[in-house]
């Protein structure tokens, strides 16, 4: 029972495993084209001028809890930024440190009584300030209620037509905005834009700004790098042509401000509102027959720290299963729905059978593979042979993620930074990786039994 029990789980293992590499593998492929395609636009796009008259005004999102070290710095790099018109709209989620004080010292708030129409249900608002230094500058003050709902409140205040959500903690290069808004002037069906996320841990940031890309000494970021660079130009380039991109990284998007709201904006009882925003656009818009785009930016646009800590990584990594377990069952009618296009048939089930049920067939499936060797129903050759092609797949992706990464954005151009990298796409692959899947069983564990929601905590560097 034992034997016929392991060879069966062996072969499940095995077709899964066939299954996610060649579907990997056709992103990869997808990937390139687009790479080549965008960098051709980009060209043209890049041509002084040619689009400075015409971009819509937006506005930024900038949710802030406990904030109090980084924030002032924050907005003072987003007034940097090389945009026509735009405003910037803080909403402080009830901090219970100085955040609100040090935003009134640094920006010379002022209270003022503004109307607003309140099409997204919130937490109240406690005072709206206008900063007398700056006139694009506000500042929601209310109680807690989360990132999701400070987001909303933001989206009821926001005077634009695009509203652009970045993260207190995030650094975004001077032409960021206006790389992830040129969807919107090239496409008038595009309703969601996102931007590429790089890892700014190494790096030199002097006063909001990055100043020299390289790579951490700590190998946990190090790592991290990889995983990005593999996420970002092959998962989200290979998904987008399709218009079937399930992610826009919550660090940095674009979104239609009218769709937004007819969607019901971002939901609050999620962990993981920026991945359910997206799929819940896509299921609405296509049962409403929408003509409509979700588009993805390459570009390295903005950064953001990973952690360097291996109990911060995994409270991240648990979170971020969870909050894609929710995402895919509150719009599971898209599941293999022919009306819903390559999100339904593809895009999907993909998600579902490879990062909802991945984990746990990864875990079972190196279990079994140990237990089979032990137990002797599994010979050594057949072991090694597994372990082998399983290891070399994964170095041979996040390898070519790294060639791509070269031939198109070419962010890290020391020698020494490209062989770190290249050592890490080995490393990864040596207990990280299925370590990573350890945290993500975590999360749907948690997930299925509905256990308590915690962000957890992120340990930072000092401001």
């Amino acid at each position: 029972m034992l034997t016929d029990f392991i060879i069966f789980s062996q072969w499940l293992f095995l077709l899964y495993f066939i299954g996610l590499n060649c579907s990997y593998m056709l992103l990869n492929i997808a990937a390139i084209f687009s790479v080549s395609k965008y960098m051709g636009e980009k060209t043209l796009a890049n041509i002084p001028g040619i689009d400075s008259d015409i971009m819509p005004p937006v506005t930024l999102l900038v949710p802030a809890y406990n904030e109090q070290n980084t924030i002032s710095q924050s907005i003072y790099a987003l007034l940097q930024l090389e945009y026509p018109e735009y405003e910037i709209v803080v909403i402080n989620d009830g901090s219970s440190d100085e955040t609100l004080a040090n935003l009134k010292k640094d920006f010379n708030l002022l209270e003022f009584p503004e109307a607003y129409r309140k099409r997204l249900d919130t937490k109240e608002i406690n005072c709206i300030y206008v900063s007398k230094k700056h006139s694009n500058i506000r500042v929601v003050d209310k109680q807690n209620g989360g990132k999701s709902d400070a987001l909303n409140t933001g989206i009821n205040i926001s005077r634009f037509p695009l509203v652009c959500v970045v993260d207190a903690d995030s650094i975004l290069q001077k032409d960021s905005l206006k790389r992830v808004v040129q969807p919107f002037l090239f496409d008038n069906r595009t309703v969601v834009s996102g931007g590429t996320v790089r890892i700014v841990n190494g790096s030199t940031v002097e006063q909001g700004h990055l100043k020299e890309v390289s790579t951490p000494k700590n190998i946990l970021p190090l790592i991290q790098i990889v995983e990005y660079l593999r996420a970002f130009l092959f998962g989200r380039l290979g998904w987008a042509p399709l218009n079937a991109l399930l992610i826009v990284s919550g660090a940095f998007g674009v979104f239609h401000k009218e769709t937004l709201i007819s969607v019901g904006g971002y939901k609050t009882n999620t962990i993981g509102e920026d991945m359910e925003l997206i799929v819940r656009i896509h299921r609405k818009l296509r049962k409403a027959k929408k003509d409509y785009r979700v588009t993805f930016v390459p570009d390295p646009v903005c950064w953001t720290e990973a952690p360097e800590e291996l109990s911060s990584l995994a409270n991240q990594r648990i979170r971020w299963q969870r909050g894609l377990c929710e995402s895919l069952f509150l719009n599971f009618s898209l599941f293999m729905n022919p009306r819903a296009g390559a999100v339904g048939m593809l895009a999907f089930p993909f998600m579902f059978f490879f990062e909802w049920a991945g984990p746990l067939i990864e875990v079972l499936g190196f279990i079994l593979i140990v237990v089979g060797y032990i137990a002797d129903i599994i010979n050594l050759d057949v072991f090694l042979l597994l372990i082998f092609v399983a290891t070399l797949f994964g170095m041979m992706l996040s390898i070519t993620a790294l060639l791509l990464e070269e031939m198109s954005f070419h962010m890290y151009q020391k020698p020494s930074d490209l062989l770190r990298l290249f050592l890490a796409a080995i490393i990864e692959n040596f207990g990280y990786r299925q370590m990573n899947s350890v945290f993500r069983m975590i999360g749907f564990y948690r997930w299925l039994f509905n256990t308590k929601r915690s962000w957890g905590a992120m340990k930072r560097k000092d401001a």
